[in-house]
């Protein structure tokens, strides 16, 4: 496959496509949001093609998983190759090597110069519940605090703690009764309408001299969940000193921080992983999307006094797979052989810059954020930032028929999350189609 740019060969959804779309929708759960009739049937590096031979630019890299591209050619050798000698042995009952491998290449680049140790899962949701049990086990503490506007996965531990929209959680109490919230800075719409930086830091203040003297007390306080920059929630980044005050804080009462890293890590921001930006040293880490380029995997990294549990605490029969495991040690190899950080960090700052341009010829983009290739465009209707969400769905759709992917975020927010290894013909590319679309609209 030698993919140049986006075709559109027919408009999508084509004739296959319908096809398909029809049996899916007849079939399986409808609980599976779709945000663009897309039947993708083959991919390379920036690129997916649908069924029909419409070739899409990508932006969205599956939220975040294919971060070295689709099918790294690194990645899929690394598969083969260990398809021909194992395929499974459950880490429940037996050891394998690739395990051990992935865990010594983690913790060199993992935050924190400390002894560490993994348990391996197969989803962001399934790494969260378990960063959740093992905090709760370490303490013996009752709570643990999240923030509003956060997303951590569907699972009944992860859920409780995911506070995006009411879709996420209505119907399905009683929830674990141990968390509790907070506000996340989220300075573009403060919620105590002050403006950053001449602000006191209500948000944090609110944590602090409401919820915990309130509500919960600190000693009761197992853990603090957060996103370091907020994903499906808007790309909401917090300023530096919002993480200093909560980090002193939690060492002072004792309180883990679990840092969810599920969209943020792996190079996503221009760091290995974001909790880096802020000088965080989490006690207990999440991962997955890019964790394995598309294959389904995660891993929750801690202290090593925190991963303190006995045996039978915590398992599971498919964790850690010798397929899946190659696979993540080859994306640890493009990251690192590759150069990609700095691609991130020079092409993230090129993007960034080419739309805040679009921002002075377009009112409609109120807020521009992100780090890295992890860029969020807010978008409003007016100067009293009324959200634009009808105006973002149909930039997203008059994308799509044009051959560019794009996803939402928030309540009126496009995120811009293309693989990692993108170059600057490609983002320009989706630039002129976005442009395009703003010009439409």
């Amino acid at each position: 496959m030698n993919y140049t740019g986006p075709k559109i060969v027919t408009p999508p959804p084509g004739p296959k496509a319908r096809v398909i779309i029809e049996k899916d929708l007849a079939m399986l759960s409808p609980s599976l949001t779709r945000t663009a009739p897309l039947v993708g049937y083959r991919a390379e590096g920036v690129y997916v093609e649908d069924i029909d031979g419409n070739v899409f630019l990508d932006f969205g890299s599956g939220i975040g998983v294919t971060g070295v591209g689709h099918r790294h050619p690194t990645v899929i050798a690394a598969v083969k190759k260990q398809l021909d000698t194992l395929v499974f042995v459950n880490s429940l009952d037996y050891y394998t090597l690739p395990q051990v491998e992935l865990a010594e290449m983690l913790f060199k680049v993992t935050p924190g110069d400390f002894p560490k140790r993994v348990f391996y899962s197969n989803s962001g949701s399934e790494s969260i519940d378990t960063a959740i049990k093992m905090a709760k086990w370490h303490s013996r503490r009752a709570y643990g605090v999240g923030f509003i506007n956060g997303f951590h996965g569907r699972t009944v531990g992860a859920m409780s703690f995911t506070t995006t929209n009411l879709t996420a959680r209505r119907g399905f109490a009683p929830l674990y009764p141990i968390g509790q919230f907070t506000p996340y800075p989220y300075c573009y719409r403060c919620l105590f309408n002050r403006e950053y930086p001449s602000c006191d830091m209500e948000c944090v203040g609110y944590l602090t001299d409401v919820v915990f003297k309130k509500i919960i007390a600190p000693d009761e306080t197992a853990f603090i969940l957060f996103e370091p920059v907020q994903g499906a929630g808007g790309y909401i980044v917090p300023p530096k000193e919002f993480f200093t005050i909560l980090s002193d804080f939690a060492e002072k009462h004792g309180i883990l921080l679990i840092a969810d890293e599920v969209q943020t890590g792996y190079g996503r921001t221009g760091k290995m992983f974001a909790s880096q930006h802020f000088g965080l040293e989490p006690d207990i880490i999440t991962m997955s999307k890019a964790f394995a380029n598309g294959f389904p995997a995660a891993a929750t990294v801690a202290r090593k006094e925190v991963m303190d549990w006995d045996g039978n605490a915590h398992e599971g029969t498919l964790n850690g797979g010798p397929v899946i495991m190659e696979a993540a040690k080859a994306v640890l190899k493009v990251i690192d052989e590759e150069n990609v950080l700095e691609n991130v960090r020079v092409e993230g700052d090129y993007l960034r810059s080419q739309l805040e341009e679009l921002q002075q010829r377009y009112p409609i983009i109120g807020d521009i954020r992100g780090m890295g290739l992890m860029i969020g465009i807010e978008l409003v209707k007016d100067e009293k930032k009324t959200p634009a969400r009808e105006e973002r769905d149909r930039i997203i759709n008059a994308a799509f028929s044009k051959g560019l992917l794009l996803m939402a975020a928030g309540e009126s927010s496009l995120r811009l999350i293309p693989p990692m290894i993108i170059n600057r013909q490609q983002l320009d590319m989706g630039l002129t189609i976005m442009e395009d679309c703003l010009k439409e609209l």
